[in-house]
């Protein structure tokens, strides 16, 4: 395993080499889309409430609405 030199910046994802200025603060386009996956398949969540639909309010079922 590499250390890192006084000061420089780890990769946020890998954790193992230096961010790189074009994908900060990932070291590479491989991280950052590793990351970006992790959001999208809910492996990362903030914090908070589950929100819900208010009742009485639409349902988006994805459907066009009919009555326009």
């Amino acid at each position: 395993m590499t250390s890192a030199a006084a000061g420089e910046r780890q990769c946020v994802y890998c954790r193992r080499r230096p961010v790189a200025d074009a994908w900060r603060p990932f070291c590479s386009e491989r991280c950052r889309l590793l990351d970006l996956r992790d959001w999208m398949d809910g492996r990362y969540r903030v914090p908070g409430e589950a929100a819900s639909v208010p009742d009485g309010g639409p349902a988006d079922d994805g459907a066009p609405d009919d009555n326009r």
